[in-house]
């Protein structure tokens, strides 16, 4: 795809919305909505690159009470001619079809590879990638089956979202304060991933999101750049390339500096 001169490519991830409760989450949905109103403006393509949802899945009639307004909103983008890609992530991956039949919003469930002028981006949420995290591994085959999909759908949506809720709040109590901390290279799981990827194949920026903190890495000697979009929870950071420039910027002057760039 070539971008338009004036116009720009958009991406952001980890919104969360749902969590830590109904009033956070609603006022976190209104920011969101009114950053996305404002690119509209100049987007020739958004990325939601994964964690849109704390938590969703969508039962054959049903699916998650409230988030009308970002829903609304990327309906309305869509409908404008600015296409929105999304990216499943780990506490929004049981998607079947809404998005797309809906919102006219292609998912992807895994990777994806685009160029833009020229420029390679290898593009995903970036859960259970690189070495380490077992556990989560495990679970993640579990909740892909489909097999354990179809009997979590038999539940009542009161009792599977409840369950769900408590996993999510699990997970962050488990996490916690590591996500605001860079571990250094050896052990960022997603810097180690993006290294091997580029041994078989050369890509320009490697963007993922589930990592919470927001990095811009350079990679190796080629250019390459490890690009995590850090969240909209803590640090409102996301990333945009209009055709010649790469950037990872804050929505908020005041979190900026939290950027890690190496």
């Amino acid at each position: 795809m070539q971008v338009p001169p004036g116009k720009k490519v958009y991406f952001l991830s980890d919104f969360h919305l749902g969590a830590p409760d109904h009033a956070a989450s609603l006022e976190r949905e209104r920011r969101i909505v009114a950053f996305l109103e404002r690119i509209r403006r100049d987007a020739a393509l958004i990325f939601i690159v994964g964690d849109l949802f704390d938590f969703w899945y969508e039962y054959r009639t049903v699916v998650p009470k409230g988030f009308i307004r970002i829903l609304g909103k990327m309906a309305e983008i869509t409908d404008s001619g600015i296409p929105i890609h999304f990216f499943t992530g780990n506490h929004d991956m049981w998607m079947s079809g809404y998005f797309e039949e809906e919102l006219n919003i292609p998912v992807y469930h895994e990777p994806k590879e685009f160029d833009f002028n020229g420029k390679q981006f290898l593009v995903g949420h970036g859960d259970g990638l690189g070495p380490g995290d077992h556990g989560y591994k495990f679970m993640k085959k579990i909740f892909r089956n489909k097999a354990c999909q179809w009997l979590f759908g038999i539940l009542p949506p009161a009792v599977g979202v409840g369950i769900a809720g408590w996993l999510s709040r699990r997970s962050r109590a488990v996490t916690g304060s590591l996500d605001a901390q860079f571990r250094g290279e050896e052990k960022e799981w997603l810097i180690v991933y993006c290294r091997e990827v580029l041994r078989s194949r050369r890509y320009d920026y490697l963007i993922f999101g589930h990592r919470h903190l927001p990095i811009d890495f350079l990679l190796n000697s080629d250019g390459s750049r490890y690009i995590n979009l850090g969240d909209w929870i803590r640090y409102n950071t996301y990333a945009v390339f209009d055709g010649e420039r790469f950037s990872l910027v804050s929505d908020t002057p005041e979190t900026e500096h939290y950027i890690i760039r190496k």
